[in-house]
């Protein structure tokens, strides 16, 4: 393993500021539906890691994804949906 380039600055990742779901919402909906991460995203046409990210709010789903999202788990796209304040 080679050792970082000097000088070279490493990118801290963060969190979005803003969500257009509710993680614990799409977590709840998929264990309801029985289904795992993995066969939820191979349902919806994503990757397993990116529906991971969703889940734990790391990545915002798309307005297109998250309707396939809600379809796959045959719930309201509402449901899944940010609250806003």
């Amino acid at each position: 393993m080679s050792a970082p380039a000097q000088g070279g600055s490493r990118r801290v990742r963060s969190r979005p500021r803003k969500l257009n779901q509710e993680p614990q919402a799409v977590t709840y909906a998929r264990e309801k539906a029985g289904l795992t991460k993995r066969a939820l995203a191979r349902i919806v046409g994503i990757s397993e890691q990116l529906m991971n990210e969703i889940e734990s709010g790391w990545r915002s789903a798309t307005p297109a994804v998250l309707p396939r999202i809600a379809e796959a788990l045959n719930c309201p796209v509402v449901f899944l949906e940010r609250k806003r304040d």
